[in-house]
């Protein structure tokens, strides 16, 4: 099974992919803007790929509960240094964070692989660019809900995008752990994976270093919250999640492989 973008292709038949996370905001939750300035956002790229990321996600607007929307301008203007200097740096697939149809077009011009779109929002300006560019697209499931409501979801965009000939091997669904979900939604969508899943489509769980960890775990500090995102990645895996998003590659790569072989086990 293959995760299309651009002119590269991510087999997660047997292998759970690693997104490595890289905020370039100066009021992230998790790193509070350790990243801000573009050769230190940069540098913790290049670090993530050494660690064994397979993907880099790259995002200049936070959306962290509360957050305040910058304008497409200001998130280019955070991005457009960071994807430029990845890229000559690079050939693992890069994925830009934004839910503006003028940054995404402006960063698959600049080389971007994927976007990750937290929207939810499927709209045909959107699906034409991405054919446009045969890039790869992340769609989020950002509204309230759970299982049932994620099912529904999926099938709902998987339909749309079929009725425009979109190709869905270029297409991975997303969870949306923390966006517009309460504590029970967001453990029910990592729990009951198996579910709702889209068997088309590679899932992503994004759940690193969130709320709903530091509620069930009881951490207060972001930065402390890999045993408890491990547990949860392991629960996903089980149920047939593909790709993880993490701050954390070394600690949770060892987690991740041990709950995939794990998983042979189970009838």
């Amino acid at each position: 099974m293959l995760f299309r973008c651009r002119k590269k292709s991510l087999d997660y038949t047997n292998k759970i992919l690693l997104m490595g996370i890289v905020n370039i905001t100066p009021d992230s939750f998790s790193d509070g803007g350790k990243y801000f300035e573009s050769d230190k956002a940069v540098e913790h790229a290049e670090k993530l790929i050494w660690e064994g990321a397979d993907i880099i996600d790259l995002g200049a607007q936070s959306t962290r509960p509360g957050y305040e929307a910058i304008s497409a301008d200001e998130e280019w203007e955070r991005l457009e240094p960071v994807l430029k200097k990845l890229r000559a740096k690079t050939d693992i697939p890069i994925s830009v964070d934004t839910f503006y149809y003028s940054v995404a077009k402006r960063a698959l011009d600049a080389g971007a692989d994927i976007i990750n779109d937290v929207s939810g929002n499927v709209n045909n300006k959107m699906i034409d660019l991405i054919k446009e560019y045969k890039a790869g697209w992340i769609i989020t499931f950002s509204d309230e809900g759970g299982a049932n409501e994620a099912k529904a979801f999926f099938e709902s965009a998987a339909g749309l995008l079929r009725k425009r000939d979109a190709d869905l091997s270029r297409i991975c669904f997303d969870m949306g752990i923390g966006f517009n979900k309460n504590y029970e939604q967001n453990l029910e969508l990592i729990a009951r994976v198996k579910e709702y899943k889209y068997e088309a489509c590679p899932l992503l769980l994004g759940v690193s270093r969130k709320r709903v960890i530091a509620t069930a775990g009881g951490e207060f500090k972001s930065e402390n919250r890999t045993y408890g995102n491990i547990a949860a990645d392991t629960a996903a895996i089980f149920g047939g999640v593909n790709i993880i998003r993490v701050h954390n590659i070394i600690d949770e790569k060892q987690g991740i492989k041990v709950a995939t072989e794990l998983k042979k086990w189970i009838r």
